[in-house]
């Protein structure tokens, strides 16, 4: 916090200093105002932080986003923003995928500086006033139902994956006709045993763990581990029983990120005060709350508290969230790890998630993958350009797919077996451009999440 900005994030006096020096803030999200939802102000304030990003433009290799604007600032009648009719906005917000690179890496406009520039969060306004003017995608939408589509995909698991598998043509065709979901687009295999299903019973904790009677953890298991990747869940209990913490799987619901994503803040409410809630006995007791997969961990560490700033469950919550890999470097600094890691043959590549990264916490998932002995451990830092439905939908999964080479093509220069991200859908569609670009004659990396990796290590 800047030294010239309160807790609530009003300046208290003193000018800003220019280019980020002072500490970055986010206002709270005043979701329950009737001016929120206003286009006609959205739209203004948008021209107004519009023009900002248009005189600095230190942004326009970050994401699809700004050269649009650029483009079509540059293209229009005037060459300034005046020309560019507010129509095409939705061009800008279409590409965004509110990654949080732009507020939190390149600009140096952001609160406390005057300007107030956060255009992820001006973003996620105009999404939220074009659905209260009832303008809503319905396929994304009920993507977007996470926990439901899981439930009834869990019990036809078999045929679910192999009606959405992308050698089935036909199906992927018709799906593609029907529901825009482009036919190449890989999609998320479905488990008929979840996470839950198998973490039932907790994992005794190792008597000669060196954090034995010191840490409890609740792991957040989240919508898509649960369903979709359980054996993160498994190794991340696997890892963290070893040391000797005692573990419990919880998974209230889906943390509401699609819901985020669409605009639909009451929603995300709703869900952050029940999972908050449900989580709340835990932290009671004394357990550490550990998040699976970064965009889960970014929404209750960060969003929820400020789209309910005054919940002190979900304050609480987000003081006791950690990632996964964050919370194993934690535990090997506070009390060392249990000794048995072995070396990953080949080396591991590890995609630096934007979601983790704007959790402002560090490489966390590459620092805990270095603590395996003799083992290579390439980070990879730029987007991978998939960003949940975006990177699924026909209209932008082209627009994914040409944010996302550079960074496969970082992937390859580093030529190692294993590739992993804090995000397992950016991991998967990252794999998927390496065996897709026939300029690549190299095999395809193993995908794993690293907690996965750190557990095969040590032979679990």
């Amino acid at each position: 916090m800047s030294e010239d900005a309160d807790s609530s994030g009003k300046t208290t006096g003193g000018p800003p200093r220019e280019g980020s020096l002072d500490a970055p803030f986010r206002h709270p999200i005043p979701w329950k105002d009737d001016a929120y939802y206003d286009l006609e102000k959205v739209e203004a304030e948008m021209e107004r932080q519009f023009d900002v990003c248009h005189t600095c433009r230190r942004c326009f290799n970050l994401c699809e986003s700004f050269p649009r604007l650029f483009d079509m600032i540059d293209e229009s009648q005037t060459g300034e923003l005046d020309s560019v009719p507010k129509s095409d906005y939705a061009k800008v917000d279409e590409a965004c995928t509110l990654c949080d690179m732009c507020f939190l890496t390149k600009c140096p406009y952001v609160p406390p500086h005057p300007f107030d520039i956060d255009i992820p969060h001006l973003i996620l306004r105009y999404r939220a006033a074009k659905r209260k003017a009832g303008h809503k995608e319905f396929v994304r939408e009920q993507l977007g139902n996470t926990d439901r589509n899981g439930r009834l995909a869990k019990h036809v698991a078999g045929l679910a994956n192999w009606g959405t598998a992308r050698k089935n043509t036909p199906l992927r065709k018709l799906l593609e006709a029907i529901a825009e979901i482009d036919a190449e687009a890989e999609l998320p295999k479905y488990h008929s045993k979840t996470a839950t299903d198998r973490l039932k019973a907790p994992l005794a904790p190792n008597p000669q763990g060196p954090a034995f009677g010191q840490r409890k953890v609740a792991l957040y298991a989240t919508c898509f581990v649960d369903y979709n990747e359980p054996d993160t869940a498994v190794a991340a209990a696997k890892v963290l029983a070893l040391q000797g913490c005692e573990v419990k799987l919880v998974y209230p619901e889906c943390c509401g990120m699609p819901q985020l994503e669409a605009g639909d803040l009451g929603d995300v409410a709703g869900r952050a005060a029940r999972v908050a809630k449900a989580f709340a006995p835990y932290i009671a007791q004394g357990y550490d709350v550990v998040a699976l997969t970064a965009s889960c961990g970014l929404m209750m560490k960060f969003e929820w508290p400020l789209i309910s700033p005054g919940d002190p469950e979900i304050v609480a919550l987000s003081a006791k969230t950690k990632d996964i890999c964050e919370y194993v470097v934690d535990l090997q600094k506070a009390y060392g790890l249990t000794p048995g890691l072995t070396p990953v043959e080949g080396g591991v590549t590890v995609h630096q998630a934007c979601h983790a990264r704007a959790q402002n916490m560090g490489a966390k998932s590459a620092d805990m993958l270095r603590l395996i002995p003799e083992t290579r451990v390439e980070v990879v830092e730029r987007c991978s350009g998939h960003g949940g439905t975006f990177g699924v939908m026909k209209a932008t999964h082209e627009v994914a797919n040409k944010v996302g080479r550079p960074a496969a093509r970082q992937v390859v220069q580093k030529a190692t077996a294993v590739l992993c991200s804090d995000c397992p859908l950016a991991c998967k569609h990252l794999g998927q451009l390496i065996e897709d670009d026939p300029k690549i004659e190299t095999p395809t990396p193993r995908e794993a999440h690293p907690i996965e990796i750190f557990a095969q290590a040590y032979g679990l």
